[in-house]
Parts: C-alpha cells; sequence; structure tokens
C-alpha cells in the first residue's frame, strides 16, 4: 500500500512512548501496546523484543491462523525502503500463510472430511493388525 506509514528501524528502535510496543516482523511495524494483556504467551515475550526485529523468533514460534488474522490490526506501518531486509519468513507454515500459494493451505478447499476420517481409521486398522 502506497498510503502505508514508513519507519526507519531507529525510529521503531526508540518507542518510548507509554502508548507504544512496537516490534518489526517482516518488514512490517506492528504496535502491539493494546494487546500486551492479552497475548497467550504473555506480554513479557513481547516486552522482550520492544524495538526489534522479531521476525526469526516469530517464524520459529508457531502461531495459530487466528492469531496471523490478528496481527493486521496491530500493524501501523512499514519500513522505509533502505531498511528493509526483503527476508521472506522461514520455510513452512508462516511462509505460506504470506504467500498467494498458502491461501489454498489456511482458506480451503481442505481435506474432504469422510476422506479424513477414513485415513484415521484405515492407519488405525493397519497398526492393529500389524501388532
Amino acid at each position: 500500500m502506497a498510503n502505508e506509514k514508513q519507519f526507519t528501524r531507529s525510529e521503531v528502535m526508540k518507542n518510548d512512548d507509554k502508548d507504544t510496543m512496537m516490534f518489526i516482523l517482516h518488514d512490517k511495524v506492528y504496535n502491539v501496546h493494546s494487546f500486551l494483556n492479552e497475548h497467550p504467551g504473555g506480554e513479557e515475550i513481547l516486552l522482550d523484543h520492544r524495538g526489534t526485529d522479531a521476525s526469526e523468533d516469530f517464524d520459529d514460534v508457531g502461531h495459530s491462523n487466528d492469531a496471523m488474522e490478528l496481527m493486521k490490526k496491530y500493524q501501523v506501518g512499514v519500513l522505509v525502503e533502505s531498511d528493509k531486509t526483503n527476508q521472506l519468513p522461514k520455510k513452512g507454515w508462516v511462509a505460506r500463510y504470506n504467500s498467494k500459494e498458502g491461501e489454498k493451505y489456511i482458506r480451503g478447499p481442505g481435506v474432504p472430511f469422510y476422506l479424513l476420517v477414513g485415513g484415521i481409521v484405515l492407519g488405525a486398522a493397519i497398526i492393529f493388525y500389524a501388532l
């Protein structure tokens, strides 16, 4: 988006206003101050990453699809072009989530329920008879 507020890394690092708690995830800037008390992992982990590029740690943890959607609410801008790393998320579900390719993993079509149940039953039967 061309109208997004742009930040430098040093602006994010300083964010000492009492109503901000900013960090960077994959060249996007988030202010999660209003989310601190709601974060399932506790506010300490967010506070530990205040003013930093938390991309690698974020990718390593594993967040739900709901968390990924909720993040959009807290994005306040992007890094200026000269401060961007243009580093993609690590391989795995975060990378799939952030790509057009990943939409099929998140929003469907998914595995039909009957195939899922059938696979589980078949797997259980194979294990049972193998014993």
